[in-house]
């Protein structure tokens, strides 16, 4: 389960991973929290600068991740920071995504408990999701790979379409005046919207597994721009349909926008049951990409095998994922996560960049 030769990944399969992984619980989170800090229509221009620092972001840790080819964030930062020093930057590394991957699977059992499977226990929930995840991830990075790329053409066509449908309710009034405010209400945004494009610090691992590592940057870019007219459509018709104040004190929009309208005489006349399917096929997109992060930089830092990591993790996950005991304190603990991973991913690429570049100028 190293980097072996039948185990690699091409450009578009490396972008699919990264749309994959961004587009886990942001839709339905986006559109209340963006609008809950703007608190004006002009939430989708947010949606538009924070979508340019996340690619930004992602093209710094492309050039990065393509400097050491073939070798993941785990190994090169020890090699550039000193094997103590650099372990526990990765261990860092692990932690975050580790936690991503539990506040991932207890997002799925709030949302799953509370619209399909009322009364079920979210543990039940949560033990078959992780099972389900593992078996995928213990055959290696490449059906990862496959699969999403299955996931991720099935999750574009039947979104658009279900967004498209709530038009029906769309009033463009609900987003004017543009800039009513100034931009000061749009700048406050822009940290929140450049949250939900978090996930492409995954390439700082992906890219040790791409068969051709020098096209990682455009990787990153195609992986970013199918998550940011994603997020940009559902916060226009989101606002456009419900209304700012509407947005803002619900907590699941999105969903609520699909419950909001019926189709009739067609053979499905909700349509929210199509949204939660595609949603869900993202959440275990998401938490087996960061799942499989954690395992591997366990694996590299301690140098245990794979199989082992994986089945280790398991019980942690589930009891951190346990630990939020509402859904307020969940979206806290989200936002935590964000803004973590915002500065440390942005200050350890900048650094870790920089000290590449100064080795290659001393060997020089």
């Amino acid at each position: 389960m190293s980097n072996s030769p039948k185990d690699r990944i091409t450009t578009i399969q490396t972008a699919v991973i990264i749309s994959n992984f961004m587009l886990g619980s942001g839709i339905l989170t986006l559109p209340r929290a963006s609008t809950t800090v703007v608190g004006t229509p002009d939430v989708w221009i947010s949606v538009i600068i924070g979508g340019a620092v996340a690619i930004a972001a992602g093209v710094l840790m492309a050039i990065l991740s393509r400097s050491h080819a073939s070798q993941t964030v785990f190994q090169y930062s020890q090699k550039l920071l000193g094997k103590s020093f650099g372990g526990v930057i990765g261990l860092v590394v692990v932690f975050y995504f580790f936690m991503t991957a539990a506040y991932q699977v207890r997002v799925l059992a709030e949302v799953t408990g509370f619209f399909l499977l009322e009364g079920t226990p979210s543990w039940a929930i949560v033990m078959v999701f992780m099972w389900v995840s593992l078996y995928l991830m213990t055959s290696g990075i490449n059906p990862i790979a496959r699969l999403f790329e299955l996931i991720l053409p099935v999750t574009i066509v039947i979104y658009v379409l279900v967004m498209l449908m709530s038009l029906r309710i769309f009033e463009l009034d609900n987003l004017r005046p543009v800039l009513g405010e100034g931009i000061i209400p749009v700048l406050r945004g822009v940290k929140t919207t450049a949250l939900s494009f978090l996930g492409v610090e995954i390439i700082l691992v992906l890219t040790a597994f791409m068969d051709n590592p020098n096209k990682s940057v455009k990787a990153v870019v195609y992986g970013t721009m199918i998550p940011f007219f994603i997020y940009l459509l559902t916060v226009i018709i989101v606002i456009g349909g419900l209304s700012v104040q509407g947005v803002i004190t619900r907590t699941w929009p999105t969903l609520d926008l699909v419950r909001s309208f019926e189709l009739s005489g067609l053979i499905f006349e909700r349509f929210e049951s199509f949204l939660l399917v595609i949603w869900i096929m993202q959440i275990y997109s998401s938490f087996t990409i960061s799942y499989y992060a954690s395992a591997l930089g366990i694996s590299q830092i301690s140098k245990v095998k794979m199989m082992k990591c994986f089945y280790a993790l398991l019980p942690i996950v589930f009891i951190v994922s346990t630990l939020p005991k509402n859904t307020s304190l969940l979206f806290v603990f989200g936002d935590l996560l964000g803004k973590t991973a915002l500065y440390m991913f942005v200050t350890l690429t900048i650094i870790l960049l920089l000290l590449t570049k100064w080795k290659k100028r001393s060997v020089k």
